[in-house]
């Protein structure tokens, strides 16, 4: 599949797995936005990140703070896919196999939607999704940067 520029070029789709992600990741990014939206709308706190009075938050039978555990899932997630995606593009630009990175882009959006539903949002924010999305997803970062200097080792006299 091709493309034309200009004066009819063809040009290959670069990154087509990749590209394929954008959508779920999207969208899950888009539901976890809405979630700090709907907090600060529901209780008028524009700026910050919590609802709760850091006294009202120790309290041994008080629920967590809702906008707090929104803002953190939401932050949680901007702070580990855009790296996957930068690392996954350029491993599928060197000829990583592409059957294997939908697996791996298919594997992390699983451990960062378990991480939040199963993890942060579970009883007292300690479900089992929460450490199980943490160190899959570290996992699957260092796989990425370890897979994508594996392919371009050649570059380096290896």
């Amino acid at each position: 599949m091709s493309s034309s520029i200009g004066i009819g070029v063809p040009v290959p789709k670069m990154l087509p797995i990749t590209g394929t992600w954008t959508l779920p990741f999207a969208a899950y990014l888009l539901v976890l936005t809405n979630r700090v939206v709907y907090h600060r709308i529901k209780n008028e706190k524009y700026l910050g990140d919590h609802l709760k009075t850091p006294q009202e938050n120790t309290s041994e039978h008080s629920a967590p703070d809702p906008l707090f555990l929104a803002s953190r899932a939401h932050q949680n997630f901007l702070e580990n896919v855009p790296l996957a995606f930068i690392l996954a593009a350029i491993a599928e630009l060197n000829g990583a196999n592409r059957k294997t990175l939908n697996y791996v882009m298919g594997a992390l959006l699983v451990l960062r939607i378990g991480h939040v539903e199963l993890g942060l949002r579970g009883k007292e924010t300690l479900g089992m999704g929460r450490p199980v999305g943490l160190f899959g997803t570290q996992g699957v970062l260092a796989g990425l940067a370890a897979w994508t200097a594996y392919l371009v080792k050649g570059y380096w006299g290896f």
